[in-house]
């Protein structure tokens, strides 16, 4: 069993605390009918990781891709296939992924007309996305920029 911590000090103090209403804040288009709400992130004063939701519309899905550190995401509503690695898997409301970081992976909507949406948290508020076709690298917040008409 590892010791208890000796010091009572936070690992990252700078954070304000806040409340975000992802109803109340900007969605940024993906393309292809995807599109994200930034929640946690640098402009917000994370240091430590990156949090938002992707809503994809019927039959969305985004591509295939990899980041530089681990991904978790849970799946909010409707129904996904997700491909990690080169297999398939067929998730549901609450079912929640962790992909390591260089693990080819991409979501994409199981329904041809229902909304999907995501939680997704990167482990690094750096975190970058490589597109497996192009091997074009991106920060994921620079995403961020093109606000959904």
């Amino acid at each position: 069993m590892s010791p208890e911590p000796t010091t009572t000090e936070p690992c990252f103090a700078a954070f304000p605390p806040a409340v975000l209403r992802p109803a109340e804040l900007t969605a940024f288009s993906r393309g292809g009918g995807a599109r994200t709400i930034p929640l946690v992130t640098r402009a917000a004063g994370a240091e430590v990781f990156l949090t938002g939701q992707t809503l994809f519309e019927g039959g969305a899905g985004i591509p295939l891709h990899t980041h530089n550190c681990p991904e978790s995401v849970t799946i909010l509503e409707g129904d996904a296939i997700v491909e990690i690695d080169g297999t398939e898997h067929r998730v549901s409301r609450f079912d929640t992924t962790y992909v390591a970081a260089g693990t080819p992976h991409r979501f994409r909507n199981a329904s041809a007309t229902e909304p999907m949406r995501i939680l997704w948290i990167y482990a690094s508020v750096d975190a970058t996305r490589t597109l497996v076709e192009t091997g074009v690298t991106a920060r994921v917040d620079a995403e961020h920029t093109k606000p959904d008409a």
